[in-house]
């Protein structure tokens, strides 16, 4: 029982794209077991909204407004956080996006720039935010990213395949550079899952399960019990790894492909 799991007991997290979708999911998944939780994302109204809720049940949440793309973004998100919770021991960045645009040879360095940004710089500048909070965690620091099973096989999507890609090296890197500090840094690989960006595709994902040998999507909730499970001491001999959470996809090789 979920309820039951108190591994977050005393330690204070932010949760990055926390509003909406895998980061909702992740920000309550820890509130139900004891953290703290500062919920920051673009959408300030939808951040507010969980900490609220989250705060009704009888945790301890904020939510803050956060633009990942903004030089000073993080590092106000991570200061409100540590204002009100004197620490910062778990840094989840679930912030992310694709965009819409032509095959790769018409593909523009406009689109390039914007997906790198959001999905590969814009991560690195919330680690750098919140690494010195993290460096101070008495019982060392956890950051925990959500990429995509599009950075670690070709699924299309150029641009932000190859910026998820990047972030599975930055793992390893900072895993290694940072390890004998105290900080573990982890990453979590999702398959296709259930969030708003398919609300206007109909059918859609019903289409795409059998692609999966689970027989179905992923569902916010999978993703946030695999990054809860990094982030918490029952991983703390597990950093600079890439965790596929896919239904089996990767495993299914050339089947994969039909996505």
């Amino acid at each position: 029982m979920i309820g039951a799991m108190r591994r977050f007991d005393d330690r204070a997290t932010l949760v990055v794209g926390g509003g909406h979708g895998i980061g909702r999911a992740v920000a309550e998944r820890l509130a139900d077991e004891g953290a703290a939780v500062a919920v920051a994302d673009l959408d300030l109204a939808a951040a507010e909204e969980v900490a609220a809720s989250m705060n009704r049940a009888g945790h301890r949440s904020l939510g803050v407004a956060c633009d990942i793309t903004s030089g000073d973004g993080p590092s106000a998100a991570v200061s409100s956080a540590v204002e009100r919770f004197g620490r910062l021991d778990v840094l989840m960045v679930a912030a992310g996006a694709d965009m819409l645009h032509p095959e790769f040879a018409e593909t523009d360095d406009d689109v390039w720039h914007a997906m790198v940004e959001v999905n590969l710089v814009g991560v690195a500048r919330c680690i750098r935010a919140a690494l010195p909070s993290l460096l101070r965690a008495p019982s060392g620091g956890a950051v925990v990213t959500i990429g995509s099973v599009n950075g670690l096989t070709s699924f299309g999507s150029e641009p932000y395949s190859a910026a998820k890609a990047g972030l599975q090296n930055l793992t390893m890197n900072l895993s290694t550079r940072y390890g004998p500090r105290g900080v573990r840094f982890n990453l979590v690989a999702p398959g296709t899952v259930r969030t708003r960006v398919w609300d206007n595709q109909p059918g859609a994902l019903e289409r795409l399960a059998p692609a999966y040998p689970l027989g179905r999507v992923g569902e916010p909730a999978d993703i946030a019990a695999a990054a809860a499970f990094l982030a918490s001491d029952d991983a703390a001999w597990i950093s600079g790894v890439t965790l596929p959470v896919d239904g089996g996809l990767l495993a299914s090789g050339p089947l994969g492909h039909l996505l």
